[in-house]
């Protein structure tokens, strides 16, 4: 299935949690707290309000966007005003 976000909004790539510490103590998935960053994968169409690209890793409120599922991966639908920042 493919998803293209309209105006100024983008699809992101949800990051998975680290399982386990760094003492080794396995962390079950109900335990894990909900990413706050993943990778654009689409752009609405909006150019002039949209400041990130196609393969930038970005944070993002933590309430913000609506979470879907395509082909089994966690997507996340933002408005470009809930992405906080850009990872280098």
């Amino acid at each position: 299935m493919k998803v293209k976000p309209l105006a100024d909004r983008v699809m992101v790539k949800l990051e998975k949690n680290e399982a386990k510490t760094a003492g080794g103590i396995i962390i079950p998935d109900t335990a894990q707290e909900k990413t706050q960053a993943g990778v654009v994968v689409e752009i609405g169409d909006d150019k002039d309000v949209i400041k990130v690209s196609v393969g930038q890793k970005v944070m993002y409120d933590k309430y913000a966007g609506t979470q879907i599922k395509i082909d089994g991966v966690e997507h996340l639908i933002l408005k470009m005003s809930d992405i906080i920042a850009v990872i280098l």
